[in-house]
């Protein structure tokens, strides 16, 4: 059964994206897919992306997380709470966990003392306080950093083979530090009922902002495909790459007829012929125009008069510019 043809962006437009932070713009979105979209994106964008973080740790003459250490300000439940804070970049593509150690005497402990052992990964927040130390004291600690996605308790990262004295902490896996989206009126044309939807991002910076966005596209648009008899292979996506003047030559075409100011006759008539953008209508002859209903040569030229302003001509080559590719 066809489908209708739905009012959507010809692409994502970033507005901006530096420290870490990213805004986007969809436009112009059919009645309600504000909403739709935005809210699907926040939710898979905070629970579903992979990311990096601890997930136990062996404090030395330590037996369990509601022990106190001699000479040390905190008690091992707030080092806990200090070391999910600490945030890791993956630096080897194939290398998903590694084990460190620390030892330190008499100083605070900060996520830097962590970042100097490690070898495959980046610890992107090196100033965390973990602990501060007496004068006199000594913390060593051994610690794993493991891949995960989203939230992972202390008892699901519990496994079998951690060694005696080891303990299970909770993990926060995604990159994600916010994101929130609202929606805003949008007008095509004459109608003023379509929507637009803004949507900020802010990462820990172990991804931008805009892959971040990317990656939670195509986990909905996996889920998504099982309910469709059609299966798009994300990993085999061809992406068409277009100069800049065919870029602008793209949109132009795409560009709705009541954008340009034309005469209520002059629509109506193109409206009844099923022609709605002005590569639609460039795309037929001078001849053909006039066989359409109600169309006299007062809109014929008015049509030739935008045609010229704009560069075209009546018969123009569409096809070169992939306009049905989105």
């Amino acid at each position: 059964m066809a489908i209708l043809n739905f009012q959507k962006p010809d692409e994502v437009v970033m507005i901006n994206e530096e420290n870490n932070s990213g805004s986007f713009e969809f436009r112009p979105l059919e009645p309600g897919y504000g909403l739709t979209i935005g809210n699907a994106l926040r939710r898979v964008l905070l629970s579903s992306l992979e990311g990096y973080a601890i997930t136990s740790i062996k404090i030395s003459g330590v037996d369990h997380e509601f022990s106190t250490i001699k000479g040390v300000v905190q008690d091992v439940t707030e080092i806990i709470l200090n070391l999910k804070q600490v945030r890791f970049k993956q630096q080897i593509e194939s290398i998903d966990n590694e084990k460190a150690t620390l030892k330190v005497k008499g100083q605070n402990v900060t996520a830097k003392d962590i970042a100097s052992s490690l070898s495959n990964f980046q610890v992107l927040n090196p100033e965390q306080l973990i602990c501060e130390l007496d004068k006199n004291a000594v913390f060593e600690m051994e610690l794993t950093i493991s891949k995960g996605r989203g939230y992972v308790s202390a008892e699901d990262n519990q496994k079998d083979d951690l060694s005696i004295g080891s303990i299970a902490i909770d993990s926060v896996f995604t990159p994600i530090k916010n994101v929130n989206y609202n929606i805003e009126d949008y007008r095509v044309g004459q109608k003023t009922d379509f929507e637009k939807l803004n949507v900020n991002i802010t990462t820990d910076g172990s991804i931008e902002p805009k892959n971040a966005l990317t990656d939670a596209a195509k986990i909905l648009i996996q889920h998504f495909m099982l309910f469709s008899d059609e299966k798009i292979n994300l990993e085999e996506e061809i992406v068409e790459e277009f100069d800049e003047d065919t870029l602008h030559m793209r949109q132009l075409l795409k560009t709705e007829l009541t954008e340009f100011g034309l005469s209520v006759r002059a629509l109506n008539c193109l409206k009844t012929a099923e022609v709605y953008t002005l590569g639609e209508l460039v795309a037929f002859k001078k001849s053909d125009m006039l066989k359409f209903r109600n169309f006299g040569k007062k809109s014929l030229s008015e049509l030739e008069e935008l045609i010229l302003e704009k560069g075209l001509t009546f018969g123009f080559d569409v096809d070169k510019y992939n306009l049905d590719n989105e």
